[in-house]
């Protein structure tokens, strides 16, 4: 159920993405301030989102949730607790999302 849930929450910012992207231009080139203002709520729902997916595949990696193929590729169950939250941005999707988050911001 999490994973899918992180999956949703991403798929929910790149909609969120896309709206931030047109909506503020679209506002400032019709000088309507209605969809100008709609920039911060739209930032602030994409870093909750990719914050929320963040911190479920964090979840993922601490509790040893080997049924997402990222955690099964690069975590063991041996692995103290500090490691596998490491392990979250050690190969390249899990520093992407990271890096996103952090451009998010």
């Amino acid at each position: 159920m999490m994973p899918e849930l992180g999956n949703f929450l991403l798929c929910l910012a790149a909609g969120l993405a896309l709206l931030l992207s047109v909506y503020p231009l679209w506002g400032a080139a019709r000088q309507d301030r209605r969809l100008m203002a709609l920039a911060r709520p739209l930032a602030c729902g994409l870093f909750a989102c990719i914050g929320g997916a963040f911190l479920l595949l964090v979840h993922a990696f601490v509790v040893n949730d080997f049924t997402v193929r990222y955690v099964a590729e690069n975590s063991n169950s041996a692995l103290p607790v500090w490691y596998r939250v490491a392990a979250t941005w050690g190969a390249h999707e899990g520093s992407l999302l990271l890096w996103v988050l952090l451009l998010s911001v």
